[in-house]
């Protein structure tokens, strides 16, 4: 009879107060010798840039954690693989400890990425073989202009599970693609016993059985840890698989937990407060309007037009006299967001333009929650070149009647794309993601461009 603990987070966001109570879980489950072995894993997206020490040293902060909770391999999430640009990704496990288990990402060439390995098989101490096999969630709309080649779920655990069959006793999969897709998985991969997921956000406090599969997820932001504990009998076959999670809340706390969780944040301020961007005018001084404004003009310009939509709820402050640093950015604009060109025969720009219209009042106190978006509410549309006569139902681009024959090239946001609420631009639009640029790093290029600091220190 041979007993392990499988321990695992998922989707913790760079929520790192949490990561205290986290770390002081993950170690004694490390150390528990009521076991034969102990093994940690991570399902993705453990990294947002919306926190400031992440977003100042492009995850690095993360990775310098996450080595302090002895993984044994991660597999990443949207985040790390999307809101970070190419070039981040490929160095953002250079001093990681742990493997990064990846099967379904390539390079452009169709290499395996240098930071990542298809699987990996672990031996436990009782000679059982434990394959674990990592796969991220299969958006080419995304990874394709980030340089990648991500590849679809069924057709990557075709090619490479008749490949190490018979190399295991235990099959894993580390997955940050959902719980719908895990499901999938457990119907159709029957030789597969658990699976560790994450990127839907669900709470499954004693796992789910989908057949002969396990599947386990831990919620969010760290609030849940998961807790599994295996018995295999001495033949190395699977006896019992039993999920179980812990609430981080109801963990105890170290006077010293919340120093060191303010410190944290307090870092990463201070580093982004240094690196200065722009002089702003005395018309952006808390105004909010001003500041959607501007950032029309720096997304237009951007994806190469004269006509953009935003939401105010975008906005979680308005932008200030003096000089603005990217700490400001940050605080502002959470969001790791991209811009997306978007070309649309005229008379789909004005289906878009009803479907806004439609959903204004609604959409202005809607609390919408994922696509990327870290506000609040969704809050008011704001257009540039774009106008509408609601009594005759007439929308005007730059002063013209739209033309329903004419294409035209709007500035929107990969959100937009995403949500229900306007379905022409999914459907109808050619769309193109924007890389590698993040709509706050948009938005400051186009203020340190127009109201540089060095001219104001002249004045």
């Amino acid at each position: 009879m041979e007993k392990l603990r499988i321990v695992h987070t998922n989707d913790l966001h760079s929520h790192f107060e949490q990561f205290p109570k986290i770390k002081r879980y993950l170690h004694q489950a490390q150390n528990d010798k009521s076991v034969d072995q102990t093994f940690t894993f991570d399902a993705g997206d453990f990294m947002d840039r919306s926190h400031p020490l992440s977003d100042a040293t492009e995850g690095q902060a993360n990775i310098k954690l996450m080595n302090e909770f002895n993984y044994d391999a991660i597999t990443i999430g949207n985040n790390e693989g999307i809101s970070n640009s190419h070039a981040v990704l490929e160095k953002l496990f250079d001093h990681a400890n742990f493997p990064v288990v990846l099967a379904n990402l390539r390079e452009e060439d169709e290499s395996m990425p240098k930071w990542c390995t298809p699987y990996k098989i672990f031996e436990t101490k009782k000679k059982t073989r434990i394959a674990v096999v990592g796969l991220t969630a299969a958006y080419p709309m995304t990874y394709g202009p980030n340089h990648w080649h991500v590849k679809l779920i069924s057709d990557t655990l075709d090619k490479l599970l008749p490949k190490i069959k018979g190399q295991y006793d235990m099959l894993i999969i580390v997955s940050h693609i959902g719980l719908r897709v895990d499901r999938y998985i457990a119907h159709h991969y029957p030789e597969v016993d658990l699976i560790v997921g994450g990127h839907s956000h669900d709470y499954l406090a004693k796992g789910e059985k989908v057949n002969n599969t396990w599947i386990t997820q831990t919620g969010k932001w760290g609030q849940h840890i998961g807790d599994i504990s295996v018995e295999l009998n001495d033949e190395h076959q699977v006896l019992s698989i039993k999920p179980n999670t812990v609430t981080t809340a109801d963990l105890p706390s170290l006077d010293s937990d919340q120093k060191q969780i303010v410190n944290w944040h307090q870092k990463g301020e201070q580093m982004l407060k240094a690196r200065k961007i722009a002089y702003l005018p005395g018309k952006f001084d808390h105004d909010k309007m001003a500041a959607i404004q501007v950032s029309l003009d720096a997304i237009s310009e951007f994806a190469g037009t004269d006509v953009a939509v935003l939401n105010s709820g975008l906005f979680l402050k308005p932008f200030h006299q003096g000089v603005l640093t990217e700490a400001d950015l940050q605080a502002a604009l959470p969001h790791p967001m991209h811009v997306v060109q978007t070309k649309l025969l005229g008379s789909d720009v004005w289906r878009m333009v009803m479907e806004m219209e439609k959903n204004r009042h609604f959409l202005s106190k809607f609390a919408l929650k994922g696509m990327s978006f870290r506000g609040k509410i969704f809050g008011d549309l704001v257009y540039k070149g774009i106008q509408v006569d609601h009594a005759s139902r007439t929308v005007y681009i730059n002063g013209k009647e739209i033309d329903p024959e004419k294409e035209y090239t709007l500035a929107l946001l990969d959100h937009y794309v995403l949500i229900p609420f306007f379905p022409t631009i999914s459907i109808m639009g050619k769309n193109k993601f924007l890389f590698p640029d993040y709509l706050r790093t948009v938005i400051g290029n186009y203020l340190k461009k127009k109201y540089p600091i060095n001219k104001e220190k002249e004045k």
